[in-house]
């Protein structure tokens, strides 16, 4: 035996180092990895959404009569005064210029209401000749009464005439009166000159209700605008909320008393509110993807106002966090860790230069950390965001 291993000596250490390098080259090398530490800290879970400022309590001046109106004089961010502000003044509609239609017609009914006046004068002339005749034949009636020679029922006769005459009169001096005012009326038509707008600014004063400042002008021009017709938005800046639409299944986990953190409103500091109230109603909206949300109304008042609040007006776009749990200390790892196995959640602890596959329990989660409830402890490090190389077991080295 001595004597074969001698004579193969060399065969079978080329062979073994063969053997060694072939296991060599096939070793898995160790997979580069991101780790990161559980830790203990401060964690909230909430919802984020977009929301926009708004004044808590918007007034709308609206025109009081439908006229024209004079240009709005006032700029967005001018204060006003209650009774005092003149946000605009009105007047009556200007009258519209005559086409050559509406003269000839306007001349025919000038015409026609003169023929008309003449016929009443004529009229009263009539109706005054019959009103004599009448009285004379009144008075010898009564002569003839006073002698006996007449009954008492032609007298009475003579007396209705009389009266029948005078209502008559007076009823043809009313037409006359009348017709006169109609060919005025007419005239007047007819005699206008055409106007763009009215002279003078106008008797209607349109004052501003409230103290505040002008937030938009809605109609700025001057012109003829309808009874309602919207001019001026004005409020209070400094009665700033904001308003986020939440889908309704969002709503209903939001309680009033809620704090918020409102970011990304264009500065680097975090502005502090509480949910004051939720709509009780919600309203069908489409999203940017075509579908059907149910969205609610959150209302949010902002903390003490500081720097930042006081640069927020109406319309502004921030981002609002409704904080719905938090804690000072829990037991903390990040989302990156985590994975589904058969619906457990699981992650990699590094030990010992390897990957080691542990089962454990969560709770609460939020976009950056998962509270852990069981099986891990603080210190220990987890590999994050883990790749399909990445197996139980595997070799790894800490790219971090």
């Amino acid at each position: 035996m001595l004597d074969i291993l001698k004579r193969w000596r060399w065969a079978i250490g080329i062979a073994f180092l063969l053997i060694a390098g072939l296991i060599y080259s096939f070793w898995p090398d160790a997979v580069p990895v991101d780790t990161d530490a559980v830790t203990r800290g401060e964690m909230a879970v909430g919802i984020t959404d977009d929301g926009v400022t708004r004044v808590d309590e918007v007034y709308l001046v609206s025109a009081p009569v439908t006229g024209y109106v004079t240009r709005i004089e006032i700029e967005p961010g001018d204060t006003v005064a209650p009774g005092d502000t003149i946000i605009a003044r009105m007047a009556g509609r200007p009258s519209t210029p005559l086409d050559a239609r509406s003269r000839r017609e306007l001349q025919n009914a000038l015409a026609a209401a003169r023929a008309g006046e003449r016929s009443a004068r004529a009229q009263v002339q009539s109706e005054s000749a019959g009103l004599d005749l009448a009285q004379r034949e009144l008075a010898r009636a009564e002569t003839l009464a006073e002698r006996g020679f007449l009954p008492q029922s032609r007298l009475d006769a003579a007396r209705a005439d009389v009266n029948a005459r005078r209502a008559s009169l007076a009823a043809a001096r009313a037409y006359v009166e009348q017709s006169r005012s109609e060919v005025g009326r007419v005239r007047a038509a007819l005699n206008e000159p055409a106007s763009a707008r009215p002279s003078g600014n106008g008797p209607v004063a349109v004052r501003s209700p409230i103290r505040g400042t002008v937030l938009r002008i809605l109609h700025e021009s001057e012109g003829v605008v309808a009874e309602g017709t919207p001019l001026v938005e004005i409020g209070d800046p400094a009665d700033v909320e904001v308003v986020i639409d939440l889908l309704s299944r969002e709503a209903v986990r939001v309680q009033p008393g809620a704090r918020v953190e409102i970011t990304r409103w264009g500065g680097e500091a975090v502005l502090g509110g509480r949910v004051r109230m939720i709509e009780p109603f919600g309203e069908l909206k489409i999203s940017a993807l075509g579908i059907e949300e149910q969205r609610v109304n959150v209302i949010i008042d902002f903390d003490e106002p500081g720097s930042g609040f006081s640069r927020l007006g109406h319309g502004y776009q921030v981002d609002a966090t409704i904080i719905l749990w938090q804690a000072e200390d829990v037991l903390r790892v990040p989302i990156g860790a985590l994975f589904r196995r058969s619906d457990n959640w699981h992650v990699y602890l590094v030990s010992g230069g390897r990957a080691i596959e542990r089962q454990i329990e969560i709770n609460h989660i939020n976009d950056t950390y998962a509270e852990v409830v069981d099986g891990l402890e603080e210190g220990d490090q987890v590999i994050v965001n883990p790749g399909n190389s990445v197996t139980d077991g595997r070799r790894i080295t800490p790219r971090n």
